[in-house]
């Protein structure tokens, strides 16, 4: 057989087990909660590994590797410190409480509807904000999986860019519409693991055929990146990272606690008890994937130097190091990285169409096969929206994840921790966070990006002054609120990382 077809095997059986795992939870699906969180039962390793791997996407191992490739570690490499201290602080901080407060405040199933019973909004705008501005840059998001899925099809079956397209949103829209959150969470622990394995095997591989370290350096230096390790100098050795620069690249990790498809991944895990564990599970595998994803970049460099577009680099060192069955398996590590994002973007998407606009607002007494046939329906909905989005081959993978990044971590990032932390946040503070977060995202992409700090920074700063001055200066305040939060708090308190098992008490009860 010849090498093509040895790679169009491995990524058949390597599609075909995916497919499975839709269908197999495609009978064991039967509520939104089920089809939404899981029914709350996902278990550490679930938890830890989905979270990182819909987390990473295919910009681990094309959007990273490329901004390395191009611009060596000066760059790349703050952006990687942010993401993984924005990691850390997500699961230490975010992650147990957010557990506690959602499944006491109505049993909340999405985070606009965590929104709405946390300041008790009986206005449902709240709701309807938090809403849109998932579908808005979900839309970009899961765009941004789709271009990725296009090029590695491209590159490797030599398909046109639609064609490509269209085989690669055919694929993740499968088995996110038959399986729900339980069928995007365990195809996201096979595909964390798988991403992992190849990231950190490709870039070992190639220092090995180098002849070793030396030889690498010797080989970047001849292709004009002598300062590719350099931390404050740019890889051609032209300038040096300025402040701005180093702001905007830290500057990353702000957006966590603001990622709607992390976020639910907190409020699923089946014990609070087991919180810690899963903790320590996705900060190693944070640490290692970040890491080796720069070397990728960095020993590509090297290896395959003039590329026009450097997010292919880690196809084109599988193609050449690897004998054809294993580069198909290890290729499938890219098509494991986008759908482990894209059907998480597409589901929580989904929800926010059909939970929180259809049901919650139209529809209050649909049954439940009713609301989990039209969560299936907006799940195609929104995905062909994002084809529509994805058709230019242009695109870069690398600057709409960017953008939709800013886009969460602006405008639920900040409202997020007060209404985890501060008693006195009120649902005008939060719908003021909102909206003066992810207008100054658009504002400043739009209009200020020759300034060249990153939109998430003074997104987040906006979204911040918002819900503060307007919580505590607005006259919105409501004793409700405050009290729910008091007796969360002693919950959250007294129980801490133990388990407990009462899983309708308190608020959750009068859902």
């Amino acid at each position: 057989m010849t090498s093509h077809t040895w790679i169009i095997i491995a990524f058949t059986l390597y599609l075909m087990g995916m497919m499975g795992v839709g269908i197999w939870f495609f009978f064991r699906s039967h509520n939104l909660t089920d089809y939404y969180l899981g029914g709350r039962k996902l278990n550490k390793w679930v938890t830890a590994i989905s979270a990182q791997a819909s987390d990473m996407s295919g910009w681990l191992l094309l959007g990273l590797p490329g901004a390395a490739y191009v611009a060596g570690l000066a760059d790349s490499l703050w952006i990687a410190v942010g993401l993984g201290v924005g990691t850390w602080l997500n699961w230490r901080y975010v992650a147990l409480r957010l557990r506690h407060y959602t499944h006491m405040a109505g049993n909340a199933i999405t985070i606009p509807d965590f929104f709405e019973h946390r300041f008790q909004d009986r206005t449902h705008v709240l709701r309807m904000v938090s809403a849109l501005i998932i579908l808005v840059f979900f839309l970009i998001y899961t765009a941004s999986g789709f271009v990725a899925g296009a090029k590695l099809f491209n590159t490797v079956f030599g398909l046109s860019y639609q064609g490509a397209l269209l085989l690669g949103v055919g694929v993740i829209l499968t088995y996110t519409f038959l399986g729900g959150f339980m069928a995007v969470c365990w195809t996201d622990l096979f595909q964390g693991m798988l991403m992992l394995a190849a990231i950190v095997i490709v870039p070992a591989l190639g220092i090995h055929r180098l002849g070793g370290v030396a030889p690498m350096h010797d080989a970047l230096a001849a292709a004009g990146k002598a300062q590719m390790f350099n931390l404050l100098t740019y890889a051609d050795g032209a300038k040096s990272v300025g402040v701005i620069a180093l702001l905007s690249t830290l500057g990353w990790g702000l957006g966590y606690c603001g990622m709607p498809h992390i976020l639910v991944r907190f409020m699923a895990i089946r014990r609070p008890g087991e919180v810690v564990q899963a903790r320590r599970i996705a900060i190693v595998w944070v640490v290692m994937a970040l890491t080796a994803s720069l070397l990728v970049g960095c020993v590509g460099a090297a290896f395959v130097p003039g590329l026009a577009d450097g997010e292919r680099i880690f196809m084109e060192m599988v193609r050449v190091l690897f004998p054809p069955f294993l580069a198909g398996l290890l290729l499938s590590a890219i098509l494991a990285a986008i759908m482990s994002t894209a059907d998480s973007q597409l589901l929580v998407a989904a929800s926010a169409l059909s939970g929180d606009v259809y049901h919650a607002l139209f529809r209050k007494k649909a049954s439940d096969r009713e609301l989990l046939w039209v969560s299936r329906g907006a799940v195609m909905l929104i995905a062909a929206v994002a084809y529509f989005m994805a058709r230019d081959p242009d695109s870069s993978v690398f600057g709409l994840v960017s953008y939709a990044w800013a886009g969460f971590g602006a405008a639920f990032g900040p409202v997020i921790l007060a209404a985890l932390f501060v008693r006195r946040t009120t649902r005008a503070g939060a719908l003021a966070g909102m909206l003066l977060g992810g207008a100054t995202v658009i504002l400043w992409k739009n209009f200020m990006g020759h300034t060249g700090l990153y939109e998430l920074v003074p997104g987040f700063v906006a979204g911040a002054l918002g819900v503060a001055l307007v919580s505590f200066f607005g006259g919105d305040r409501n004793d409700a609120t405050m009290a729910q939060f008091d007796r969360v708090m002693h919950h959250y308190t007294h129980h801490g990382h133990r388990d407990w098992t009462h899983e309708h008490d308190g608020d959750s009860a009068h859902a």
